[in-house]
């Protein structure tokens, strides 16, 4: 099992990753940065990759909506050659939300959209020329609204460093976990339960196993939440921290009846709280929402508690098919942290 850890995207990205030099030196395995609609991710990226040396820097996750395929695929090529070879391309659908309130672009198709975004890099990293004829249309032509009808294929005008990247993909839902599991390297789901993910998303991932593509590894899987040892209610009680993430998530991230973690809260087998967090949050009354997070899934999807209990869930994590452990240190020395974890998970 690898470490990772995630820079969120509030506060201040500069000393989020200074703290990443010291994680790298105690065993981080990647890091990953979010976007959102806050500071864009490849900015902060391309920064952690002049500061490490080798730890994997990935993206999650960058929308696929308002960029092209072809800036995904400069991004992604641009940031492999800065960090000679340890970047990771996180993307995702993000929600209608973002994707249309922030930035502006019909929502439509995701599926779609997301295996010809991933057919085209993968394409583009080989220096093939850039063609498609579903969701993108490459060259654009007359037919399909081109101004002057003079585009032509073009492929990659620099070398990349590598040939291929890891792809990994945020999914959420049972149809987009199933294509994840056929067409990407890795998979990122978030407020991750192990031992309910089975009743989430066992058979997408069976089913998408089965019809893996050719020459793609195992399909890797990144989860993981707040890490806190130690003895005692005190500690226990830094698991309260989580609840305004959860929260979030749960009730704020999207409308009523077009919440993607709302869905997931609800397949967990908390449908009742699921909508009570949700009406509470929709209208301003955060603090209440927190307050219905359920504890059982607090201390499921965190590691918070004495080392027996931390063990116990890595353990259950990997059991869950986790290859990839998502770490937040909550401690007054985070790089000793890590280095604890990465002793237990090596």
């Amino acid at each position: 099992m690898r470490l990772a850890t995630l820079l969120m995207y509030d506060g201040n990205p500069r000393t989020a990753a200074d703290q990443v030099v010291a994680l790298e030196k105690a065993g981080l395995d990647s890091v990953w940065v979010a976007e959102a609609y806050g500071f864009d991710s490849p900015t902060l990226m391309g920064y952690l990759a002049a500061k490490t040396e080798t730890v994997q820097i990935g993206s999650g996750i960058l929308n696929i909506y308002s960029r092209t395929p072809g800036a995904l695929l400069q991004t992604a090529a641009g940031l492999d050659n800065v960090s000679g070879g340890r970047a990771i391309l996180g993307i995702g659908v993000s929600g209608p939300q973002v994707i249309e309130g922030f930035h502006g672009v019909p929502y439509r198709r995701p599926m779609a959209r997301t295996a010809e975004v991933v057919e085209i890099i993968r394409s583009g990293l080989r220096r093939e020329p850039l063609t498609a004829d579903g969701e993108f249309h490459l060259p654009l032509t007359k037919d399909d609204g081109a101004v002057t009808g003079l585009g032509k294929p073009l492929k990659l005008l620099t070398r990349p460093e590598r040939d291929t990247i890891p792809i990994w993909i945020a999914a959420l839902g049972p149809r987009n976990v199933e294509q994840t599991a056929q067409i990407a390297d890795g998979w990122i789901p978030h407020l991750f339960h192990p031992e309910k993910s089975h009743l989430v998303w066992g058979d997408a991932l069976a089913a998408g196993n089965a019809e893996r593509q050719e020459g793609l590894a195992p399909l890797r899987v990144m989860a993981g939440g707040m890490v806190a040892i130690g003895e005692g209610p005190e500690t226990k009680a830094l698991l309260d921290l989580a609840r305004p993430i959860f929260a979030l998530y749960v009730g704020g991230m999207g409308a009523k009846g077009k919440n993607f973690y709302n869905d997931v809260a609800r397949a967990y087998g908390y449908e009742q709280e699921a909508e009570e967090i949700q009406d509470l949050y929709l209208s301003g009354k955060k603090k209440e929402a927190e307050a219905l997070i359920p504890a059982e899934w607090l201390e499921a999807a965190n590691l918070v508690g004495p080392e027996s209990c931390v063990k116990e869930r890595i353990a259950a994590f990997g059991e869950a098919g986790v290859t990839d452990l998502n770490i937040t240190p909550v401690s007054d020395d985070p790089a000793a942290t890590v280095a604890r974890v990465k002793e237990w998970v090596s």
